[in-house]
């Protein structure tokens, strides 16, 4: 999934856009725990295993259920 750059942390901008999704989807993962971080100093770091766990997961849309009618 990654090149073989070595590295191993990401910024956030840097891991949204290996997810493909936006920033702000990002910050919501972060909030709710679906993708944990560590934080050096001001900067919020997310580990390569963790971008690519995420990504390899079954995701439920919250779109994608129907609401059956009354």
């Amino acid at each position: 999934m990654f090149e073989t750059t070595g590295k191993v942390l990401y910024t956030k901008r840097e891991a949204a856009q290996l997810l493909s999704i936006s920033l702000r989807s990002l910050d919501y993962l972060i909030f709710s725990r679906q993708l944990p971080t560590r934080r050096i100093g001001r900067r919020v770091l997310v580990h390569r295993d963790s971008i690519e766990g995420f990504a390899k997961r079954d995701h439920v849309s919250i779109r994608s259920t129907t609401i059956s009618p009354r």
